[in-house]
């Protein structure tokens, strides 16, 4: 075979690994190696001005497990995620559905959505902080207007979790709100009219043909949205002035929980051994909804396409 001949063919077999090798290659640099000596540290006692640690095997982990302050940011971090992930998907869900249907401005109601995902978390941070101010807040002033008890957002867990979840929900919603809509808009447009053929009403049409496609779309989703909620900082960072998670840990979080051992304490060997046990968790939950979405959302498809093989019968018929 003629050397031009070997070299076109090592080029169609090989440049595709070529251009995605530079992500890959960033990726070992500033992502997995930095995993790897995370999990190095996690198992020293870690000296910052020396640059070297000691091995205590499994100390780290086992001084972290028996913190009662663990025990409290593993409460309030999956209070604040499901405060936000299970009403942010489910608004998610709705506003994509309003966006797909014939009105009029799409361009600009699918703009606007989004406008929230583009302010900076700490901007939002400290205008929603504002708003949930315990004394002279905009909320709680709405309420004495209206003769109504203050609601003590800072002090008790639940209304701080409930506030926090807010500023989440606020800034997150239209982002996934998009990205479904994009799913929803890949659905076949024949199978909605071989519904309607069938008499079915929007209603019916949304449970039996768009959830069951946006299947792959939801998993995504959901499993981003469970990755974001297990490592919400900003938002209960910027909540009060201190950052330190409220007075008796209201709303401390495992990264707020993370960032105070390992930048206030300089304790980088106890952080990092968090930072695993903080994977693992997010790894566990994951799985869970990845187990779960698959249970309770059919494959994509599937009614629509009896629906229209029903459709197609009648006409015949």
């Amino acid at each position: 075979m003629p050397f031009s001949q070997k070299l076109s063919r090592w080029d169609l077999k090989f440049s595709p690994y070529l251009y995605i090798s530079p992500f890959f290659i960033m990726f070992a640099i500033i992502g997995i190696f930095p995993i790897g000596f995370t999990a190095v540290i996690s198992f020293q006692e870690w000296d910052l001005v020396r640059n070297s640690g000691t091995f205590v095997g499994f100390d780290q982990y086992a001084w972290i497990l028996n913190d009662p302050k663990f025990w409290t940011a593993l409460r309030n971090t999956f209070s604040i995620f499901l405060l936000s992930t299970v009403p942010q998907l489910i608004l998610a869900i709705f506003i994509a559905a309003m966006l797909d249907r014939n009105i009029r401005a799409k361009t600009f109601w699918r703009m606007s959505v989004l406008l929230p995902f583009v302010m900076a978390p700490v901007a939002v941070a400290l205008i929603f902080s504002n708003m949930f101010g315990d004394n002279h807040g905009l909320v709680n002033n709405t309420l004495t207007n209206m003769g109504l008890d203050p609601i003590p957002w800072h002090k008790d867990p639940f209304w701080s979790h409930i506030a926090i979840a807010t500023m989440v929900n606020f800034r997150w919603t239209g982002y996934n709100a998009l990205i479904l809509l994009a799913a929803m808009q890949a659905v076949p447009r024949e199978y909605y009219e071989a519904a309607t053929v069938d008499g079915a009403n929007a209603f019916r049409q949304f449970l039996s043909i768009t959830l069951p496609s946006l299947r792959p779309t939801l998993i995504f989703v959901i499993i981003t949205s469970t990755i974001g909620g297990l490592q919400i900082f900003d938002e209960p960072r910027m909540f009060d002035n201190t950052g330190q998670g409220g007075s008796a840990q209201q709303w401390l979080t495992i990264t707020l929980y993370l960032y105070n051992i390992g930048w206030g304490e300089f304790n980088f060997g106890r952080a990092a051994a968090l930072a695993w046990i903080l994977f693992i968790i997010i790894v566990v939950i994951g799985l869970i909804n990845l187990f779960i979405t698959r249970r309770l959302v059919r494959d994509e498809g599937t009614r629509g396409a009896s629906a229209s093989r029903r459709a197609r019968k009648g006409a015949q018929r």
